[in-house]
């Protein structure tokens, strides 16, 4: 016992380890303070990922209605170096399905980098596809792929 990874609701004293794996993955991370308030904005949809009592990994996602369907948006998603190609990321992904069908989410977009091919491969094996481009999407001027997977009920 102890050594699985579990995934659970974050919690505000998780914002910490969160900014920490955060700083160290994207080349425009969010602020702890960013994080903090998304936390406060989506309680149900954001988790992490723990080992040994400590976060690994975390996904933030939130629903959007279209007024015709609703859907999850995964809005950012990362997990510590030392647990990446580990299926810590795709654990959290199906955390977050999971909650998304709960809400009775048709489906889930999210945005990547276009020159983050390792994320895009990722997520096509987890069964997202592309669906267009999004020119200089991220603050540093990079485009984004948006990517989508639809539900089957």
């Amino acid at each position: 016992m102890g050594d699985t990874v579990t995934i659970r609701r974050a919690r505000p004293e998780d914002i910490t380890a969160v900014s920490d794996i955060e700083q160290v993955s994207f080349p425009d991370p969010w602020s702890a303070g960013i994080l903090a308030e998304t936390l406060s904005y989506f309680p149900k949809t954001f988790f992490v990922a723990t080992f040994r009592g400590s976060v690994i990994g975390f996904i933030v996602g939130g629903l959007e209605d279209t007024g015709e369907q609703i859907y999850g948006h995964i809005c950012n998603l990362a997990v510590a170096p030392p647990f990446r190609y580990s299926g810590v990321g795709r654990m959290l992904v199906e955390r977050e399905e999971h909650q998304f069908a709960i809400e009775l989410a048709a489906g889930v977009q999210l945005e990547v980098r276009l020159s983050n091919y390792a994320a895009q491969q990722f997520y096509r094996k987890i069964g997202y596809r592309e669906v267009f481009l999004i020119d200089r999407y991220y603050a540093n001027g990079d485009d984004a792929v948006v990517m989508m997977k639809w539900f089957r009920f």
